[in-house]
């Protein structure tokens, strides 16, 4: 299993978290939902430091290199500013009452 990291500082850009996080409630989200390999991806953000990114966990290598359906290098002008590959040491579930992982976040709260 391979865990991908990237960040971006947003502090220069023209988009917006908020533009941002309307892009991926209404594209990205599904988009993701059909990649092959991808067992989990989740999109992160600090409004207060202007910094978006992801973290991926991905079932092989060979996956983690796939091209992806994401418009967020193009709907930031750049590359991210910090992208990490690591291999995955352990993982495990705790305890938990939302069985439901999908479509969870600030991009879908109303």
């Amino acid at each position: 299993m391979i865990v991908r990291f990237v960040l971006w500082n947003l502090a220069d850009s023209q988009t917006t978290i908020g533009e941002l996080r309307r892009y991926v409630r209404d594209e990205a989200v599904d988009a993701f939902a059909d990649v092959q390999g991808l067992r989990f991806k989740a999109w992160i953000s600090d409004e207060i430091t202007e910094r978006w990114g992801a973290v991926y966990l991905w079932e092989s290598a060979e996956a983690a290199e796939q091209e992806l359906p994401s418009r967020a290098r193009e709907l930031i002008g750049r590359d991210p500013d910090i992208g990490e590959t690591f291999d995955l040491e352990a993982s495990v579930e705790g305890r938990f009452e939302i069985w439901e992982l999908s479509r969870l976040g600030l991009a879908f709260e109303t």
